[in-house]
């Protein structure tokens, strides 16, 4: 276990948001905005934005890491740029009464054709198909969550088609 993994994710954690340089095994370098550790293999997920390019992301595992050095501190548009790095594209905002609609729309069609659906968590904002399959709002099937690939993929297209219908 090299230096870097000793680290506890808290030591991670002062890395997040600042350009730094890090030198690998075999003499390899990477540059670029630190967007977040693993807290389990010790891998670094660096950002970097080449001009007139999309921003590209890196990993670099735990145990190859060497040496972190920080270059710069993130500015507050560089801490917006990167949180909004992973998000969807087509973000969009909804007003809890926007939500409960969508949630009840989903439900509502989806126990039309007969597929087992309740509600589940404090709120009930979760939506749990068949036990097996969770829907997160918005509700899209971005926020379908499931250990079981087939049932994920197929809720994941007919959720698709009847937001299409919409």
């Amino acid at each position: 276990m090299n230096d870097w993994q000793r680290k506890s994710p808290l030591d991670w954690e002062t890395y997040v948001n600042k350009l730094v340089k890090v030198v690998a095994v075999e003499k390899h370098e990477y540059e670029g905005w630190v967007l977040t550790v693993d807290p389990v293999s010790a891998t670094i997920v660096l950002a970097t934005f080449p001009e007139n390019e999309k921003g590209s992301i890196s990993f670099i595992m735990g145990h190859a890491v060497q040496k972190v050095e920080i270059l710069q501190e993130g500015d507050g548009d560089m801490k917006q740029r990167l949180a909004h790095i992973l998000a969807p594209q087509e973000s969009q905002a909804y007003s809890p009464e926007e939500l409960e609609e969508r949630k009840n729309a989903l439900k509502t069609w989806l126990e039309t054709n007969h597929i087992p659906v309740g509600e589940q968590g404090e709120l009930g904002r979760t939506l749990s198909v068949a036990g097996v399959l969770t829907i997160e709002p918005p509700y899209g099937p971005e926020q379908c969550s499931s250990t079981n690939e087939i049932i994920l993929a197929r809720v994941q297209g007919l959720l698709q088609g009847y937001l299409e219908q919409q």
